[in-house]
């Protein structure tokens, strides 16, 4: 059964739907807008995540691996520097800032960044109802029909109580991407996604199975970074790198290219017509999609070459190449028929694991907007109307307000599901927020 709103006369003036990093850092200006302010003039705001506490990318936390963005593009320093929410801050607090400093980086471990992420949440966490999965975003239409307001249904993933229904001016949905599997693969016991490459692999190592070979279908940094935690994971087992490509290709991380990333260039990408945005998503695509750090290219070459000369080569690169099929083999074990393109021949592999670093795709927003979905205006592509303040362009009888953090490329360009202007966005939101905030 459906409870009745959080107290009848409980109105939020943004409900966000999804605890990452984008309505992490919207939950800060929210809070340090309220700071000083009498109750009468704070947003009333309130975010919802269905994982039990915050977590970013958990199964991809190898050790060694660092952010590819500079700590400066954390939370809260593009929008406001002297925030006492930023990485630095953090570093201080935690007694490692004269550390962090000799190492003469801009790029933190990704553990430490993740370790920011918690202090920062830990730190609104009266802001956020954890272990609260949205079901549903429903219009409340008013007797002459405008929607001034969104009511949001979500259920404790716990399975304990009924849900729960809150009625809100404003929705943020910050809900990520979901990993992408190619059409003619599935998700199994020994099948798994690189976003649970450490977890699955730690309960692998545990079981005490051996392993003897295992496989990463793909050509990013996460899939070259889970060819480097296998090899380095399993020392007994062969690494097998298969990709398209002729080889690893390295990212664009230039100055110059780098300006993509700049707050300013979304708004070059929102004003330019279809046609340039899309010729600078081409352009600037080896900045983000398919490549990796050249650091990481050149170790695993090195490695693969050492093992050459001593004779035992466990890392082995099938370029070119595609998996195209996968079969149920000897003692709970894979056969991974892999075709080599430029010939057609195929070898089948036999495996104890397959990784798919096959990336993520946005989340389907119509299952989970519902009926809000219908009031969403779409362009020529049929993809959502997004105005430069990221709100979401309605039908006219709609003034509530829904933003959305993530899945804009298509309007806001390559910034749109990376870390580098969270904090500018969650400006910008704010900013929305406040002008149709009712002034009575």
């Amino acid at each position: 059964m459906k409870s009745p709103l959080m107290g009848p006369d409980v109105i939020h003036d943004v409900i966000g739907i999804g605890f990452g990093p984008s309505n992490l850092a919207l939950s800060i200006a929210v809070e340090e807008h309220n700071t000083g302010l009498p109750a009468d003039r704070r947003l009333n705001a309130l975010f919802l995540e269905r994982q039990p506490r915050f977590g970013w990318h958990r199964g991809m936390l190898i050790d060694d691996a660092t952010m590819q963005v500079s700590f400066l593009k954390d939370l809260v320093t593009l929008r406001n520097p002297t925030s006492d929410f930023s990485f630095l801050c953090f570093l201080r607090e935690r007694g490692r800032l004269i550390d962090f400093l000799n190492q003469k980086t801009l790029f933190p471990l990704r553990m430490e960044f993740h370790e920011y992420f918690e202090w920062a949440a830990a730190r609104v966490s009266h802001l956020v109802s954890y272990g609260s999965e949205v079901v549903s975003v429903d219009p409340v239409r008013g007797d002459d029909g405008e929607v001034a307001f969104f009511d949001v249904t979500c259920r404790d993933t716990a399975g304990f109580g009924p849900t729960v229904t809150r009625r809100t001016r404003n929705v943020s949905v910050a809900m990520g991407l979901e990993p992408h599997v190619p059409p003619d693969l599935e998700l199994a016991e020994r099948v798994w996604h690189n976003s649970e490459l450490i977890p699955r692999a730690t309960r692998l190592g545990e079981s005490g199975a051996p392993v003897r070979r295992a496989v990463v279908l793909g050509a990013g940094q996460s899939a070259a970074e889970a060819v480097d935690y296998l090899h380095r994971t399993f020392p007994e087992a062969e690494v097998c790198s298969v990709f398209a490509k002729y080889g690893y290709t390295p990212a664009d991380d230039s100055p110059f290219a780098n300006r993509i990333f700049d707050p300013e260039a979304v708004d070059v990408y929102f004003s330019a017509p279809s046609e340039v945005k899309q010729s600078l998503i081409d352009y600037h695509r080896s900045t983000n999609y398919s490549v990796v750090d050249m650091e990481l290219i050149e170790a695993l070459y090195a490695t693969s070459y050492r093992e050459k000369v001593a004779g035992r080569e466990r890392l082995r690169f099938l370029n070119v190449s595609r998996v195209r099929a996968v079969d149920p083999g000897a003692d709970g074990g894979l056969e991974i028929a892999v075709e080599f393109l430029p010939t057609g021949e195929r070898q089948v592999l036999s495996a104890d694991v397959l990784v798919l670093a096959t990336g993520y795709r946005p989340r389907d927003l119509a299952s989970l907007l519902g009926e809000a979905a219908k009031l969403c205006l779409r362009d020529d592509g049929d993809a959502v109307r997004v105005g430069r303040d990221h709100r979401v362009e309605t039908v006219p009888e709609v003034t509530a307000g829904l933003y959305l953090q993530g899945g804009t490329e298509h309007t806001h360009g390559l910034t749109s599901t990376l870390l580098s202007t969270v904090a500018v966005r969650a400006e910008e939101i704010h900013r929305s927020v406040l002008a149709g905030r009712p002034t009575v």
